[in-house]
């Protein structure tokens, strides 16, 4: 099934990602084969992950959540999902 995941790297930034196969992916980041922003920042801890019904669907959470600024992504990843709406990003008058 295809998941949206989450890693806390060793810098303390997170790396949002979707694979269809968990275990595998992890693995690969931890071993510093995953991407190369993950290999920089080793290790890495999973703490948030989603299954999704398609791949689709997890490609499309991972681009929206890779938008989102640090505040969101730790509501989401705490399980605040109340807290999700009130973080959006503010638009600057121009």
């Amino acid at each position: 099934m295809p998941h949206v995941y989450i890693l806390e790297c060793s810098d303390g930034s997170y790396y949002v990602g979707s694979t269809t196969n968990l275990p595998a992916r992890l693995h690969q980041h931890q071993e510093g084969h995953g991407a190369a922003y993950t290999r920089r920042r080793r290790p890495v801890r999973l703490v948030f992950n989603q299954e999704y019904a398609s791949v689709a669907d997890a490609f499309s959470v991972e681009k929206q959540i890779q938008g989102w600024g640090r505040a969101k992504r730790e509501a989401l990843i705490r399980g605040e999902f109340s807290l999700l709406p009130g973080l959006a990003k503010k638009e600057f008058d121009r």
